[in-house]
């Protein structure tokens, strides 16, 4: 099974290289590190650390995971595609509990939930459990399908997520992947992961604008593809 890594990265230089050692390298073919727009070297951390770097200056979540998809698909797609956070919060280690349930056959796309997993003490800020409680709620009561988390630390299929067709450029991705696959009929799982404090201050959940905005956006998306 090819497993290629995208991780999004918007100024991520002193967490991004303790992220990317922790990656299991035997596990996956290639790191795709894409560059958000960073002014603090981000880009140069990434290739000392031996990813590949894409640039993609739209700013946006979405906008970033698109640019790493796009120079997959122009060479040699993968079998899986793994997305995870560049600021340090999730534990790549864990990446083979994701792995699992798509190499046994059991799973289109798997969701690491730091709902089921163990948090480290003020990991996810007060805002961030609510919001994520609120929309993770929304999308059982709308689409059938109880879910706990939203998080970016995630796997999937790459004819899963052709069939898909993701559109969201912002912070909306991670929702549209959820409800898309669920409303497609594809196997979704879910298996806890831990969750630890991220390296410097959040771009979202560390500003009331980010976060107000982010929710509106996620919720938003949630409601879009329910009809």
């Amino acid at each position: 099974m090819i497993v290629d890594v995208v991780i999004p990265a918007l100024n991520e230089r002193a967490s991004l290289p303790l992220v990317v050692a922790e990656i299991p390298r035997s596990l996956v073919r290639s790191i795709v590190v894409v560059d958000n727009g960073s002014t603090d070297g981000t880009a140069e951390a990434a290739a000392a650390a031996g990813c590949l770097v894409v640039h993609e200056p739209r700013r946006g979540y979405g906008s970033a995971c698109w640019a790493g998809l796009a120079h997959l698909a122009a060479g040699s797609p993968p079998d899986v595609v793994l997305f995870l956070d560049a600021d340090h919060s999730d534990h790549p280690a864990e990446l083979p509990h994701l792995l699992a349930p798509i190499a046994d056959g059991t799973a289109d796309l798997v969701v690491g939930s730091r709902a089921l997993g163990a948090r480290e003490s003020g990991a996810l800020l007060p805002q961030q459990r609510i919001g994520n409680g609120i929309a993770a709620w929304l999308v059982g009561r709308l689409y059938g399908v109880p879910i706990t988390d939203l998080g970016p630390f995630r796997a999937i299929r790459w004819d899963a997520l052709l069939r898909i067709g993701m559109a969201d450029r912002g912070y909306g991705w991670t929702a549209e992947m959820q409800v898309k696959a669920i409303r497609l009929g594809l196997r979704y799982r879910e298996v806890p992961v831990s969750y630890r404090r991220r390296i410097g201050r959040s771009k979202i959940a560390g500003t009331l604008s980010g976060t107000i905005g982010a929710g509106f956006k996620i919720v938003a998306t949630i409601l879009r593809y329910a009809r």
